[in-house]
């Protein structure tokens, strides 16, 4: 898989959490992905078509992670991945893909989004929409984990 398609979304994802939600986060090791398991509780998925490539994006947070960009963007704090939770995932999944693509473009790479899936739930999975292979980078945080899986076709 092209770096170039990858690094834009790993940059707008560190920069809409650290800006909306004001919580670092550290880049893992990415990995080869072989399964459609979700390692974390809620996920948000987009599909990504353009000329130069088709794919997909999800993001998956672990419920603790997630239940604290709730506080800290909104101002609540749920107690459980509940629809205003599921909700923001879907905006914080159309944020970075909307990043990326800004920052694709910028190298001449044009792709239309769909509107993002949002699945939750302990042991849900992750369809992506191409048959590339799917990448996975891990992202830690004081408030638990989530990942970035990139999936492309070139």
């Amino acid at each position: 898989m092209n770096v170039q398609f990858i690094n834009p979304f790993l940059d707008s994802f560190l920069n809409v959490i650290g800006t909306m939600a004001t919580i670092t986060l550290t880049p893992g090791k990415p990995m080869l992905k072989e399964d459609e398991l979700a390692k974390g509780d809620v996920s948000g998925l987009i599909g990504m078509v353009g000329e130069q490539a088709k794919g997909s994006l999800s993001l998956t947070f672990e419920k603790r992670l997630a239940l604290k960009v709730m506080e800290n963007m909104l101002g609540e704090a749920p107690n459980s991945i509940d629809e205003e939770v599921t909700d923001m995932v879907g905006e914080l999944t159309n944020m970075v893909s909307g990043g990326a693509k800004k920052s694709l473009g910028e190298q001449g790479f044009e792709f239309d989004m769909a509107t993002p899936v949002v699945v939750a739930g302990p042991e849900h999975h992750i369809s992506h929409v191409s048959s590339g292979k799917k990448i996975i980078i891990p992202f830690n945080s004081l408030y638990g984990r989530a990942f970035i899986e990139i999936c492309f076709e070139e």
